[in-house]
């Protein structure tokens, strides 16, 4: 049973009104964001048409603001805009959708201003961002406004989406468009199509930066900037309307043959009843393997499978996802290769992938798919046979290989947990320093549970070794012996 004195909802409520009241006051006090939060209740509780005017007032303030946010800020701005952006969808919006409508619109209208002042690296802003253009969908619909004038308001949000607030707008607002809507949207675009940006004279042209191949201008990214707001929503609107021939003929024939861009179109097609075009579609694609991986792109592989079972190919969709499996050690397309095969088959298929998978030459992949597996015997066989091969840099498998490893075989888990102390300090990786140093106390733990090190140095020899080669980076073993 919790304590009377636990914080929660049911011991605050004990405290009654009046004092939660001046509690309130106390905390807001010096505290702009809680004093605009008790503001909104405030309102809220008045009425829904005071809330709206409270979030207006607010927003009109944060179009105002000039001053720079950097990223300790970012967190601040985002519950602020957050806190608008809930009082619009959760609560205006039940009592008037029009009004909220309106609100989300100019809530919107922020983002080119906030991110022009905004240190966003994280993504937090633009989260919110997308979460309000998530939501005016619904509220249109509810607003039931006429669709030409939501066409309109779209369109003018597509020529204003300089950060990719708007990105998705024309699939979320579609069933609210209907069919007239989304015509009268396209109509816009094609004129916009058919419109191109101005070239000023050479003399006037205004010069924005330089590339390999010569100045950028001003007018050449306002024409750029227009191809691909043309490109992109002409795609976004045949898929609303699902018009499979519309989508891809915003894409030049030789770019069909790119594998992401055929399995985009072949996805359609499949979902159109159209498996014979996909099959085409996919099969016409030229692969360009990726100059670190020796694998085709995952999207073409997955459209490819599931064309050829809609087919009614399954030995050949069988067939791909087991070179698909050979080539990249994916484990979910060798799952979906092993759940379709009789009993007692898929044990000897099992077998024989994860002989494969010890023989690959990237041992890194391969410790990784046998970990996942899990393998943990043969990814422990692995590391003992290929010690030497072990690549102390690859700080995003190794730690959580040998922490998997580490329960039952220390020995293994201890190669690695040297691989990556050996290259932090090898390579003056000091911002690594505080990770070897717990990894050689681990090291120092699983000794213990290591009755023969089979060729490998002992604990203590290891830590001997280090001190003779690495004994005077005093930050590495500081942090050994706090």
């Amino acid at each position: 049973m919790a304590s009377k004195t636990t914080l929660n909802a049911k011991n605050l409520e004990a405290l009654g009104a009046e004092r939660l009241a001046e509690l309130l006051m106390e905390i807001g006090t010096g505290d702009a964001a809680a004093k605009r939060r008790l503001r909104l209740e405030l309102a809220g509780a008045q009425s829904p048409i005071e809330l709206a005017k409270e979030v207006r007032k607010r927003l009109s303030t944060i179009a105002r603001s000039r001053s720079f946010v950097d990223w300790r800020g970012v967190r601040p701005l985002a519950n602020d805009l957050d806190t608008q952006r809930r009082a619009i969808v959760e609560t205006v919006a039940k009592a008037d959708a029009k009004e909220a409508l309106e609100l989300l619109w100019r809530f919107l209208a922020l983002a080119n201003s906030v991110f022009q002042r905004c240190d966003d690296g994280s993504g937090t802003v633009i989260g919110v961002f997308h979460a309000a253009c998530g939501a005016i969908g619904d509220v249109a619909q509810k607003a039931k406004g006429t669709p030409k004038r939501l066409a309109d308001q779209v369109y003018e949000a597509l020529i204003a989406n300089d950060y990719g607030q708007f990105d998705g707008l024309i699939g979320i607002t579609a069933p609210a468009l209907g069919k007239d809507g989304l015509a009268h949207l396209k109509q816009r675009i094609v004129q916009l199509s058919n419109t191109p940006a101005p070239r000023p004279a050479d003399k006037d042209r205004v010069q924005i930066g330089w590339s390999s191949s010569g100045p950028i201008y001003e007018d050449q990214i306002a024409e750029s900037s227009r191809v691909s707001i043309v490109r992109l929503a002409l795609k976004d609107i045949a898929d609303a309307e699902g018009d499979v021939d519309a989508f891809m003929a915003q894409y030049k024939p030789e770019t069909r043959k790119f594998p992401p861009v055929a399995a985009e179109i072949a996805r359609r097609l499949l979902a159109a009843g159209r498996n014979e075009d996909s099959l085409r579609i996919i099969e016409a694609a030229e692969h360009r393997k990726s100059p670190f991986r020796d694998w085709p792109d995952v999207e073409w592989v997955d459209a490819r499978i599931d064309t050829l079972d809609a087919l009614g190919r399954g030995d050949d969709a069988q067939a791909a996802r087991w070179e698909f499996f050979l080539q990249s050690l994916s484990p979910e397309h060798l799952r979906a290769y092993l759940k379709r095969l009789l009993d007692f088959d898929d044990v000897e298929a099992e077998d024989k992938a994860l002989d494969h998978a010890q023989q690959v030459f990237n041992l890194t992949h391969a410790l990784a798919f046998l970990v996942s597996w899990p393998a943990l015997d043969r990814a422990a066989a692995l590391v003992l046979r290929r010690a030497a091969d072990v690549d102390g840099d690859r700080y995003e498998v190794l730690p959580q290989a040998a922490e998997a490893l580490s329960a039952r075989y220390p020995l293994a888990a201890t190669v690695l947990y040297r691989a990556l102390i050996d290259f932090s300090l090898t390579h003056n990786r000091t911002g690594r320093y505080k990770h070897a140093a717990w990894h050689l106390l681990e090291c120092s733990s699983l000794s213990s549970a290591i009755d023969d090190f089979s060729g490998f140095e002992s604990h203590d020899a290891y830590v001997a070794r280090l001190k003779r080669e690495h004994g005077k980076k005093s930050s590495f073993w500081s942090l050994v012996a706090s």
